[in-house]
């Protein structure tokens, strides 16, 4: 199959596995069951899931059960986008193309739907099939700490609102997108390797594509966000400039960012060669990371 009908067989394959976890909206209480699925299924490209299910793939042609841990990632990711839009953090209205959970639940129920996403994207890890208890143990330890505060996303959320109004710097800017944006994609690509049963220099192999794929992602989210339009993005356009974030053009330049953005995909495509033919998919992620439009 081609890259837009294998990216819709992953998109299917991890919204069956969220179905199966969420609650339905029926079941109570209802409200936060209905805040919690409007934005998990609000859209979205399910690359980090994606990119979970495929790391897999290329340790093992045995990973049944994979799209499980796939899924806690994309609860992780979304509770997070619900808790940035708020007018604490961010303060956006629009999200993957329509008015984001707070404005539709009220700000008390969207941080409830947060936190519900993020109780249970440990759930769904520590029931997970397909694994032993010591993976099992990995993917949650993994999974926490790339959520939290050292060198994690919350971290790296702590320094991109306390780096706001600064004066640009290379240094602050790397700890933040290292940890916000990088270290979630780079668990994305060790909890399939976890569950897949790499071996250390597999898993070595993913962990440097994460981290690379990670850091060019941010880069073109970036530069996305000056380049593009709101209706293209889905999201309100231009909101780094405006709350003075700091950012890769902001520091570097367009042209250099641009730049930056391909070298780290080079690196990413090199970091992967060990696994042959195997990491074929993964390749092509590497490049849409860099090359998507949205």
């Amino acid at each position: 199959m081609n890259l837009k009908e294998y990216l819709a067989a992953g998109q299917k394959r991890t919204d069956q596995a969220l179905e199966r976890w969420l609650p339905a909206e029926t079941a109570p209480p209802q409200t936060i069951h209905r805040a919690m699925r409007y934005s998990v299924f609000a859209g979205g490209k399910r690359i980090r899931p994606i990119l979970c299910m495929e790391a897999a793939r290329a340790v093992s042609d045995s990973a049944a059960g994979v799209e499980n841990a796939a899924c806690a990632l994309e609860l992780i990711h979304t509770y997070s986008l619900i808790h940035d839009d708020l007018p604490a953090l961010d303060n956006d209205d629009l999200r993957r193309g329509r008015p984001t959970c707070h404005k539709v639940f009220g700000e008390a129920m969207a941080i409830l739907a947060g936190d519900a996403l993020l109780t249970l994207a440990f759930e769904v890890l520590a029931k997970a099939d397909g694994v032993d208890d010591t993976g099992r143990a990995r993917m949650v330890a993994e999974l926490a700490t790339a959520s939290g505060t050292v060198g994690g996303m919350i971290g790296g959320q702590v320094n991109d609102l306390e780096g706001e109004g600064k004066t640009p710097d290379p240094a602050l800017l790397e700890s933040i997108h290292r940890a916000k944006t990088g270290a979630l994609l780079r668990a994305s690509l060790r909890l399939g390797a976890i569950f897949a049963g790499a071996d250390p220099e597999q898993y070595d192999a993913l962990s440097r594509f994460g981290e690379h794929a990670g850091l060019a992602f941010q880069i073109v989210d970036d530069l996305l966000d000056v380049e593009q339009s709101s209706e293209e993005l889905g999201k309100t356009a231009g909101k780094d400039a405006a709350q003075h974030k700091i950012t890769f053009p902001a520091v570097y330049g367009l042209e250099q960012s641009h730049w930056m953005a391909e070298q780290e995909r080079l690196r990413a495509h090199a970091a992967i060669e060990i696994f042959g033919a195997r990491a074929a998919r993964l390749h092509e992620l590497a490049d849409l990371i860099v090359d998507r439009k949205t």
